[in-house]
């Protein structure tokens, strides 16, 4: 019965790969990185503010961040209610870094790396 409560609700939240976040040393690294992901699969390479992105999957960051590595992003259907069910299943969320827009919270960061990883939901 749990079983089907928890996979119901994780159906009901959506939760799927976004992007991986690849942390650079600066902005000529990010761009090298996103160029090279360009010209080997085709992925459309876009400067923003704080990384450069090949297409819609990987991001390099212009400046490392959180994580030894960089981050994965985990979208999801509502980021509010999928960090109340993760704590419920014992994740911690680093609350300070969450965002939001309009008072809707769309992007936070789990406490614990996985592989090398931060980890942050992002809203679908």
């Amino acid at each position: 019965m749990k079983e089907e409560m928890n996979m119901s609700k994780l159906e009901e939240l959506g939760f799927e790969l976004r992007h991986v976040g690849i942390n650079c040393e600066n902005e000529g690294e990010a761009c090298s990185v996103a160029e090279r992901f360009e010209t080997i699969f085709g992925f459309t390479k876009k400067v923003g503010n704080s990384s450069v992105f090949a297409g819609t999957a990987v991001e390099a960051m212009k400046t490392p961040y959180l994580g030894k590595n960089g981050h994965i992003a985990i979208g999801t259907t509502d980021v509010a209610e999928a960090v109340k069910y993760l704590e419920s299943q014992g994740v911690e969320f680093d609350m300070e870094t969450a965002k939001y827009k309009n008072e809707k919270m769309i992007a936070v960061y789990m406490k614990e790396e996985i592989g090398g990883f931060a980890v942050h939901l992002v809203q679908k």
